[in-house]
């Protein structure tokens, strides 16, 4: 399944909103520096999809708030 995910960084809660079939927001406490705020993705993202994280790959916008996902 591929999803397209806004990422919030420097957010009060960790947490997942649904925008669409297709389109999550994901806020995480991490800050943008050396891949933090991308782990903290992929774990969020496990969570809420009840999946292993290595089910979860971030295929484009390593470096960007806006990333396409693909989730195994």
């Amino acid at each position: 399944m591929r999803i397209f995910v806004k990422v919030r960084t420097f957010a009060k809660t960790n947490r997942v909103e649904k925008l669409s079939e297709d389109a999550y927001r994901v806020y995480t406490s991490a800050k943008p520096v050396d891949g933090e705020a991308n782990k903290a993705v992929t774990s969020l993202l496990s969570k809420y999809f009840k999946t292993a994280k290595s089910n979860i790959e971030v295929i484009a916008g390593q470096k960007s708030g806006d990333k396409i996902v693909i989730i195994n």
